[in-house]
């Protein structure tokens, strides 16, 4: 299974800022010395081209990104301090999306060992955010007829409002959200579908919930390639999450998304968005969680 990852996926926070940077390198580690992942698996990307950001992103939000002209007022709300080292990862970290997209397609299976910046608008970025890797790389697969129809499958704990909002007028990609009903964010426009979920779910619950519509959507979104954002602050103990998954239940729900992905020869990009553990060691094991069992189940 070919991945996306580059030492520039992590550039240093402040200390004790609450985003765990560090889980993008100690998870690729991890992969390695488990055997899920062997060197040659590793796609470096380069950075994304200003003008595939063009394609979803402002201008003038991604001129104030480059130079660093943007307001405090934004930097609270990306919930990241700018930096160029942050803007050059960001760029890094979209294009690792649109390379896991074009692997997937031609190995059925493929991942971005960042990504799933759910959170990130046109015009701003929020919730860590800064750039919507998934946007991006969709409206490239499109105009480019790598891809036509794209679901975006999201299992993280918050609703992906940015998703939502850019596609909200297209009929060609659908949008699945599955989440916290009183997380962030707070204003979560309209997904194709929404599946909110009371604070403290527990795994049955969950499975049950997620078995009863995720055939459904497959069915109407027909698609030729699955972003799938596998979260893991739907665990018990994420300090964002609310959601009360065990450990086995993440596994469970990996198992059951990826094999029904698996069972209809879907084109998918395995992404991480959210998690917060109580250490970036932990995050990362946990968000390993995921390609595990996509190695058993792609094989």
């Amino acid at each position: 299974m070919r991945v996306s990852y580059c030492d520039g996926y992590y550039v240093p926070l402040p200390d004790g800022h609450p985003f765990p940077m560090a889980k993008f390198p100690a998870l690729h580690r991890l992969l390695l010395q488990e055997g899920v992942l062997t060197d040659g698996d590793v796609v470096s990307p380069r950075q994304a081209d200003w003008a595939d950001l063009r394609r979803v992103h402002t201008d003038d939000y991604l001129r104030r990104l480059a130079d660093g002209s943007l307001s405090a007022h934004e930097e609270r709300r990306m919930g990241l301090p700018w930096s160029k080292r942050l803007v050059y990862r960001s760029r890094l970290a979209v294009q690792g999306t649109l390379n896991a997209a074009l692997m997937a397609l031609e190995d059925g299976v493929a991942g971005n060992l960042a990504g799933g910046t759910h959170h990130a608008f046109p015009d701003h970025g929020e919730g860590f955010c800064v750039l919507n890797d998934v946007a991006v790389a969709t409206h490239v697969l499109q105009t480019s007829c790598w891809a036509r129809r794209i679901l975006i499958l999201d299992l993280d704990v918050h609703q992906g409002n940015g998703n939502a909002a850019v596609f909200a007028d297209h009929d060609d990609v659908t949008t699945f959200s599955m989440h916290g009903a009183k997380n962030y964010p707070f204003r979560k426009p309209p997904s194709t579908v929404d599946v909110p979920l009371e604070d403290e779910t527990d795994d049955a619950t969950y499975l049950e919930t997620l078995d009863a519509h995720l055939d459904a959507v497959l069915d109407a979104a027909r698609p030729d390639l699955v972003f799938y954002l596998g979260g893991i602050d739907v665990m018990e103990g994420d300090r964002y999450g609310r959601i009360h998954l065990s450990r086995e239940g993440v596994h469970a729900r990996e198992r059951f998304a990826l094999q029904r992905l698996a069972d209809r020869n879907l084109a998918t990009v395995l992404l991480l968005a959210g998690g917060y553990a109580d250490s970036p060691e932990a995050t990362a094991d946990r968000h390993a969680i995921m390609y595990r069992e996509a190695a058993q189940i792609f094989g």
